[in-house]
């Protein structure tokens, strides 16, 4: 183990002394990681139109080109440093970010980095070459989790024979059967490496393919996207398609279209089962979004995708993406599939913005279906974000207020048709997970959440005060009344939901320009931890802090 921190720290320190070596040759592009607090930033100036976004529903770090519409208001301005497009190189980072968890795992949207309970560290670094339409983008990332002991579920039974002994038997998840979604990764610390948002790309006009292991993040959410977030770790994808771009029949200018097909090999994390020839999955997908002319700040979109067995007959579910159910039960029920239909309306003029997303993972049979009962394994977010112009303390400031409500609970009609759950299915008994993390909403399978924060913008940085209520997982409770008859057994079981509450501050100080430092405390208790309430009143409780830090240096 000494050894191997030993070669860890060498590895980095020559990663960033190799950056700094090319710091001179490169300049900022507005080209930010996704959820950084730039390109929070760039977002939260297209409120009022200062900004454009470069993407309609297919976002990653090459799709995340950001241009200022109004210069001047950017408050920034004097922290960022000034683009220049004639040149070809960009250097990312180093950007260095560590947190700390006094009681049980904490943390969402963090990619690679397994946030668990002690002390966790996450380090990335790279750059970007750009000329004559190619991209080649290097931007691996590191990882650290010290991954201490703390109580959790026992993991559902289905994993007690030998195929899962000493994995999912011991660290398994306890909710609706067969799904690659560990409590805890091992009981070692964790060294990980990863390829990150690394890719080679060739670009023409709104054309694009690429090749690469880039986040990628689907639909308006900025919290809990239905289909795709950042917070599992990165893949292997290929994808293909155009940008935004304008439709035009003859000189009438339609709106903007953006779509995008895209594959990818998905893996088991390392504490499922012993069978080998399961461990890898394909992931198929299909994005499409416009936003049309006449209704201006108006974006609809759709996804869909697929996921199979890592066989040659599951290319198939490509062209099959394009194929739409209406009379057949199920579906083509295949491969293991999940859709999504959403919006976003942003109003420049008064800084507001409201979005929402639903997400089906099967389907009604056919159109008179649809109409008796529209919400068969129907699961939604829906938000709004608002801009304010402030004076504190003789100074003009600028806020954004962002409320954000997600529901991932099994739909009523499942207590007629069995146990189930939006991020299972029967094909596929990792789940939608990719290494053992949510491929989708970051708050999990089975539950619903409630955000609302503050940010604070002023000239060298941001101040961001949040309250967020979680729960985790009631479809683990709900399947406990399917084909019960005793009312004692379904009222014992009820009243045992388990919720997380954490409120807390961060934020984001420039100590000069290029150099970002960002804080932050947390205080998290979660009520009913182990699903064992005594009554609806009393339940036991665990408390917890989360601490972070971190240091991004733009060269």
């Amino acid at each position: 183990m000494l050894e191997t921190k030993k070669l860890l720290f060498t590895n980095i320190k020559r990663t960033i002394a190799f950056i700094v070596v090319l710091s001179s040759l490169s300049s900022l592009f507005s080209q930010e990681k996704l959820l950084s607090a730039v390109d929070s930033y760039y977002d939260f100036l297209s409120l009022d139109g200062y900004t454009e976004r470069p993407y309609l529903n297919f976002r990653t770090l090459s799709d995340s080109k950001w241009t200022f519409n109004q210069p001047e208001e950017n408050k920034w301005q004097n922290q960022l440093k000034p683009t220049n497009s004639g040149n070809y190189l960009k250097i990312f980072g180093p950007d260095f970010f560590v947190s700390y968890n006094g009681a049980s795992p904490y943390g969402q949207n963090d990619g690679l980095l397994w946030q668990g309970k002690g002390l966790n560290a996450y380090l990335s670094a790279g750059m970007r070459y750009e000329k004559n339409g190619f991209a080649l983008t290097f931007k691996p990332e590191l990882v650290f989790s010290e991954n201490k002991s703390f109580l959790f579920m026992p993991p559902n039974s289905v994993y007690s024979g030998d195929l899962y002994n000493n994995k999912a038997s011991i660290f398994g998840y306890h909710g609706v059967q067969y799904i690659d979604a560990p409590q805890r990764f091992g009981n070692a610390q964790l060294f990980k490496f990863g390829w990150g948002d690394s890719e080679i790309r060739y670009s023409s006009k709104s054309f694009t393919v690429g090749l690469g292991t880039q986040y990628l993040w689907l639909g308006p959410a900025k919290l809990n996207p239905i289909l795709h977030s950042n917070n599992a770790p990165s893949y292997p994808r290929f994808d293909i398609g155009v940008r935004p771009t304008n439709i035009r029949f003859g000189k009438w200018n339609a709106g903007k279209i953006e779509a995008r097909l895209w594959l990818g090999q998905l893996r088991e994390s390392d504490y499922f089962d012993h069978n080998e020839t399961n461990n890898y999955r394909l992931f198929s997908g299909l994005s499409v979004a416009y936003a049309p002319s006449f209704l201006p700040g108006l974006t609809l979109m759709a996804n869909r995708n697929f996921m199979c067995q890592w066989e040659y007959n599951s290319l198939l579910s490509i062209p099959d993406l394009f194929f739409i159910p209406m009379n057949i039960h199920g579906g083509r029920d295949t491969w293991d599939q999940r859709a999504s239909i959403g919006f976003n309306y942003l109003l420049p003029e008064s800084g507001f913005e409201v979005y929402s997303e639903i997400g089906l993972n099967d389907y009604s049979p056919g159109l008179d279906g649809y109409i008796r009962y529209p919400f068969h394994s129907l699961v939604y977010t829906s938000g709004m974000r608002k801009s304010l112009d402030l004076i504190l303390f003789n100074k003009s400031l600028r806020g954004e207020l962002l409320l954000e409500v997600t529901n991932l609970e099994v739909s009523q009609d499942f207590q007629f048709d069995g146990r189930s759950t939006f991020y299972a299915h029967h094909q596929i008994k990792q789940g939608y997970t990719n290494n053992g993390q949510w491929l989708g909403a970051g708050n999990g399978t089975g539950g619903n959440s409630q955000y609302l924060g503050f940010k604070l913008y002023h000239t060298k940085g941001l101040f961001n005060i949040f309250v967020h209520r979680q729960n985790p997982d009631n479809d683990y409770i709900y399947q406990f009344s399917v084909g019960t008859e005793n009312t004692e057994t379904v009222m014992a079981n009820i009243r045992d939901f388990k919720a997380v509450m954490s409120a807390g501050i961060n934020g984001v100080y420039y100590i000069r320009p290029g150099i970002q430092l960002r804080a932050g405390i947390s205080y998290i208790t979660e009520h009913n931890p182990l699903y064992n309430a005594i009554r609806w009143e009393e339940t036991s409780k665990r408390r917890s802090v989360h601490l972070e830090t971190g240091i991004n240096y733009t060269l």
